[in-house]
C-alpha cells in the first residue's frame, strides 16, 4: 500500500506529532501518496466551532506549513492538501466554499454527526435504537454522496445502530449502491482496526460486497507511526477477501 489520503495533524487539537513527523514516516514505509485532511474549519452562523475542528483561525497556519514541507519534500512524495467534512445541508455550500478559500485540495466525507453541532448533533458512534435517526444517517450520506464534491466517504460504517440487523443492512444497502453508481469509493478505516472500534463493522461490508461497491483504504492518521500500519493492512485485506470487497487501491482525487 503506497497511499495515504486520511492523515490528521494538531491542527485539530486530537492529533500528536508534526506534520513533518508523518511525511518522514510516510517516506520511510513506502508511501508515495500522502494526503492531509484535518477536519474542516467552520463557524456556524451563531458563531459556534466545534472544538474537534481546526480553527478558523489557524486554518491559514495550516495551509502554510504543509505548503512548505510540500515543497521540501518535492521529489520523494506527492502531498495533497484537503479536508475531512461533514454533510450538513443547510450549511454544505458555506462549508465548502470555506474550504475552497482557505486552498483545500480534496476532501473526503466523514459524518460524525447527523444534525449539526450547534444543534446537538447526534454523535454517529453513540449507541442508537430508533431506525428514524438510521436512516437519517443514510439518508444524509447519500445525498452529501450526489454533491460530487467528494473524493470518497471515511468510515462509513461508523454509525453505531444497535437495533435491528435487517434494517441496518436495508439502510446501509443504501449507501452500498450509491457509491456503486457513482463510483465513489467507500472507505475501510485501519484507525477502526488499530483502536478495536465499532468499525468496521462486519455486516456493512458484507453488503458492501454484494453490491460490488468500490472500497479504497485510509489509516486516519492521528500519529506519525499511524501514516503507516502494516498490522491493521493485513486486517483489512483479509476482510476484502471474506466479502469479495471490490478493492480498488489508491482513490483518484477530485480536485476541487
Amino acid at each position: 500500500m503506497d497511499y495515504n489520503y486520511h492523515t490528521h495533524t494538531v491542527y485539530c487539537g486530537h492529533a500528536t506529532d508534526s506534520a513533518e513527523d508523518y511525511i518522514r514516516r510516510a517516506i520511510d514505509c513506502g508511501i508515495r501518496y500522502l494526503g492531509f485532511s484535518d477536519h474542516a474549519p467552520f463557524r456556524f452562523p451563531d458563531g459556534y466551532e466545534a472544538g474537534f475542528r481546526v480553527p478558523v483561525g489557524q486554518a491559514k497556519n495550516y495551509f502554510e506549513e504543509l505548503s512548505r514541507l510540500r515543497e521540501k519534500y518535492r521529489g520523494e512524495i506527492e502531498i495533497r492538501i484537503g479536508f475531512e467534512m461533514e454533510y450538513y445541508p443547510d450549511h454544505f455550500e458555506n462549508m465548502r466554499q470555506v474550504a475552497v478559500d482557505f486552498g483545500a485540495e480534496y476532501l473526503i466525507l466523514g459524518q460524525h454527526y447527523v444534525l449539526p453541532e450547534n444543534q446537538g448533533g447526534v454523535f454517529s458512534m453513540d449507541r442508537h435504537y430508533e431506525f428514524e435517526d438510521l436512516r437519517a444517517y443514510s439518508n444524509s450520506l447519500v445525498a452529501a454522496m450526489k454533491t460530487g464534491v467528494f473524493t470518497y466517504v471515511a468510515h462509513p460504517d461508523m454509525y453505531n445502530f444497535i437495533g435491528d440487523n435487517l434494517l441496518y443492512r436495508e439502510e446501509m444497502r443504501k449507501i452500498c449502491i450509491a457509491s456503486r453508481k457513482m463510483n465513489l469509493p467507500l472507505e475501510l478505516n485501519l484507525l477502526g482496526i488499530r483502536d478495536n472500534r465499532i468499525y468496521p463493522r462486519e455486516e456493512f461490508w458484507k453488503v458492501a460486497g454484494e453490491e460490488d461497491a468500490p472500497v479504497t483504504f485510509g489509516f486516519d492518521a492521528h500519529a506519525a507511526m499511524d501514516v503507516y500500519d502494516k498490522a491493521s493492512v493485513t486486517v483489512a485485506e483479509r476482510m476484502v477477501k471474506k466479502y469479495a470487497l471490490n478493492y480498488i487501491g489508491k482513490p483518484d482525487l477530485k480536485l476541487l
